[in-house]
């Protein structure tokens, strides 16, 4: 089993979860994050004054699937989210050991 997190853009939000779901993903943890990459932040102006806003809002998507469905979670996410702009986000693969659901016990690709 792996884990996929993707970083994309806030507005991306509902194309991915879309995708995900039309590859039969049914389950997804999603968190509203900051950070910055090649982007580096920009500047703003408020009430007349400049101010640099270093940490860009992203949103962080978790999901867990079979080794057999990451390639086609990567597509689904590449495809769905990306605009072609330097802020697009960055997929990560990590390598998931257990799985276990709490109410009944399960445990493995089942567990998902």
């Amino acid at each position: 089993m792996k884990m996929v997190v993707a970083i994309i853009r806030p507005f991306k939000l509902d194309d991915v979860k879309q995708a995900l779901r039309e590859i039969g993903v049914q389950g997804m943890t999603v968190s509203e994050v900051r950070g910055f990459g090649r982007q580096k932040g920009h500047t703003e102006l408020y009430r007349g004054s400049e101010y640099t806003i270093e940490f860009i809002p992203k949103i962080e998507i978790q999901v867990v699937v079979p080794d057999d469905d990451v390639e086609k979670v990567i597509e689904a996410v590449i495809g769905s989210a990306a605009t072609g702009k330097i802020g697009d986000g960055k997929i990560f693969v990590l390598p998931v050991e257990e799985v276990i659901r709490i109410r009944t016990g399960e445990r493995g690709p089942t567990a998902i």
